[in-house]
């Protein structure tokens, strides 16, 4: 069980391996904004640069390769019986922005929202979601905090990193395979989908035509979700605070005339002469012209 534990230990560690060559530049996400706007049970989406990322993006077609549930702040919290579950695995200040998540060689465990800070971000907001269920959908969270990571998850990300035409098929990723017995240990995208299923809440639900005028929707296994889906799904609003977010200066960049100002709609005329006018007047001699 040692040797395992130390072999586990390892492998996460170097698949945890971040490249840090691209983080001396400026950030993609405002930061600042994105702590004032975002709300409890928002998803937040990480573009992760980790060798395990890597394989993520390769698997995904997609950036994203981290998703997190935000809490929000502790004192936010209204259960007292979640609270003080939180309580048992942040000792932190309780005015910290807190996100919980599952974390490879971690399990699922409280992060502070200012882990992500110069990250590439992206909100996923549950839209119309109701405060009754956004509790529950906290305390399902919550209650998984202390599980370990999925272990087959590790070994299947290894057996991406192999050339596939070299693996037998019995050896090919079982990534995507429901399994029952691991009721005590999730991933990222696992976790999530099943705290927002527990509400009935859709994410990308498979909907089957009954009739003209009937359908029905069955629930995805969550096992199948990853980081994209939650920027996929139609049922929740995609929220971006970029860096350089063009959209609020584009005002100042407005042609404005920095000496008139119009008293009269019906005179701009009249105002344009006049300005030229005082161009005119030679300093000193303002005062004796009327």
């Amino acid at each position: 069980m040692r040797l395992k534990s130390w072999l586990m230990d390892r492998m996460s560690g170097w698949l945890n391996k971040e490249d840090e060559t691209d983080y001396y530049g400026l950030p993609l996400t405002d930061y600042e904004r994105l702590c004032d706007e975002i709300r409890q049970v928002d998803v937040l989406l990480v573009e992760g640069r980790s060798r395990v990322s890597e394989v993520i993006k390769a698997v995904t077609f997609s950036p994203w390769t981290h998703a997190a549930l935000y809490i929000g702040r502790l004192d936010q919290i209204r259960d007292g019986t979640v609270q003080n579950r939180i309580a048992e695995h942040y000792r932190g200040d309780p005015r910290e922005q807190l996100l919980i998540e599952a974390m490879l060689g971690e399990g699922t465990v409280i992060t502070l929202l200012s882990k992500y800070k110069r990250k590439h971000l992206r909100i996923c907001r549950p839209r119309g979601l109701a405060r009754s269920d956004r509790d529950r959908v906290i305390a399902y969270a919550v209650s998984q905090l202390g599980y370990d990571y999925d272990v087959r998850h590790l070994l299947d990300l290894y057996r991406f990193l192999l050339p596939y035409v070299f693996v037998p098929k019995r050896w090919r990723s079982t990534l995507f395979e429901y399994n029952a017995g691991e009721s005590t240990k999730t991933v990222c995208s696992c976790m999530l989908g099943q705290a927002f299923g527990l509400v009935d809440y859709p994410i990308l639900p498979v909907a089957e035509r009954l009739n003209e005028e009937e359908f029905k929707l069955y629930k995805t296994n969550p096992r199948l979700y990853c980081p994209r889906d939650f920027d996929y799904s139609p049922y929740f609003d995609i929220i971006k605070y970029p860096f350089f977010d063009f959209d609020v200066a584009t005002y100042r960049a407005l042609p404005w005339d920095s000496d008139g100002v119009i008293y009269n709609m019906g005179d701009e005329r009249l105002f344009s002469r006049r300005r030229e006018e005082e161009k005119k007047i030679i300093p000193g001699e303002r005062g004796e012209k009327r």
